[in-house]
């Protein structure tokens, strides 16, 4: 990220903000995890993210509101993921 104010980044960044795209397929874009971090870190940011997003569900929201879940790294074949699974232990 580009910034004047580099202090204030690197303090939101700490305080946990968490930063994603939205393709114009409405896909969502984020990372989790660097090669460094372990399953169970991985796991407690992917999850964060996931509470994260059905937080800013918009209330108008119809029908299914995540499809499916992917997870790949930067140079790799994605995983799908069970969808229904984590969900339910998101909410």
């Amino acid at each position: 990220t580009v910034t004047m104010d580099v202090g204030e980044a690197v303090r939101q960044v700490k305080a946990g903000k968490i930063d994603f795209r939205v393709d114009k397929n409405g896909n969502l874009h984020a990372a989790i995890g660097k090669a460094s971090f372990g399953a169970d870190q991985i796991r407690d940011n992917a999850d964060a993210f996931l509470k994260e997003v059905m937080r800013l569900r918009p209330s108008s929201a119809k029908g299914v509101y995540v499809r499916s879940i992917t997870l790949s790294t930067t140079m790799s074949p994605a995983i799908e993921v069970d969808r229904n699974v984590v969900l339910t232990n998101v909410r």
